[in-house]
This record gives C-alpha cells, sequence and structure tokens, in this order.
C-alpha cells in the first residue's frame, strides 16, 4: 500500500510509521517525513506566539482600562504566564524566540489586533513596539501601570 501524502494525510502518516517501525527504510517518504518535522517545530512556535499574544493582549487592557480588571483578566494573565512558562522549560530552545525581534513583532501585532477588538480603542493607541521586557511580561508579580 502506498499512501499518498497529499490525498489522505492520516493515513500516510500511519504508513510512514509502519515503514519506519518495520525497517524498510527504502519505501519511506523522506522529503514529506522531513517537511512534517518542521512543521512540529513551526506549531511549537506558533503556539508559543499565540499564548504569548493572549498574555500581551491582556497586559494591553489591563493597562489602558483600569475600570475593567478583574478576576478574569487577572486569571487569563496568571494561567498565560503559566502555560508560557511550562512551554519554555519543556522545550528550550523555544527560548531563542524571546530573542527574535520578527517573532515579537508577530506576537505584539496579534495582541494589538486583539486588545483593539476586545476594547473599542483604536489600534493606534497602542504603541508600535512592545514596551515591556520579556522578562516583565513572564514575571508573576509584575502588572503594567500608567
Amino acid at each position: 500500500m502506498h499512501t499518498n501524502y497529499d490525498t489522505d494525510i492520516v493515513a500516510w502518516a500511519a504508513e510512514q510509521a509502519r515503514l519506519i517501525r518495520a525497517g524498510r527504510f527504502d519505501q519511506v517518504d523522506l522529503e514529506h517525513i522531513a517537511e512534517e518535522i518542521e512543521d512540529v517545530g513551526k506549531s511549537e512556535q506558533r503556539e508559543l506566539a499565540n499564548r504569548m499574544a493572549v498574555l500581551l493582549a491582556h497586559l494591553l487592557k489591563w493597562l489602558h482600562q483600569p475600570e475593567r480588571r478583574g478576576s478574569s483578566w487577572d486569571s487569563t494573565i496568571r494561567e498565560q504566564r503559566k502555560a508560557l512558562a511550562r512551554r519554555l522549560q519543556k522545550t528550550p530552545s523555544l527560548q531563542h524566540c524571546l530573542n527574535d525581534k520578527e517573532w515579537w513583532e508577530d506576537a505584539w501585532l496579534d495582541a494589538r489586533t486583539e486588545a483593539a477588538r476586545e476594547t473599542g480603542i483604536g489600534f493606534d493607541r497602542y504603541p508600535d513596539v512592545c514596551p515591556w521586557t520579556s522578562a516583565e511580561i513572564l514575571s508573576s508579580d509584575w502588572l503594567p501601570s500608567n
């Protein structure tokens, strides 16, 4: 059986695993396996960026809408920090993202977009560049203030 990668990726993946376990390396679809392995790393980076964007959006809301602060925002901030810390601990190679300007630009853009959408505050009212350090953002006892 030779399942086509583009037709049924789940069946293809199961077939590739069987071939590898059976030591039939001459029949393995190496190019697509390499792509899938690379995608695992990209997926981890996307998850980290998504969690960071959620955290940053809530920090922006915390800063710009002090009258609306509540346990829900506080809970989301704490949960995202814990999830980010767990992800960085389990996958130490993701630490490089915290030093990657382009990664931060993407996470910050997503955070600004989400904060503007959720608050009704204009997108342009938020800074173009994240004004906080990663240490502040990830610190369990730090919150932005005016």
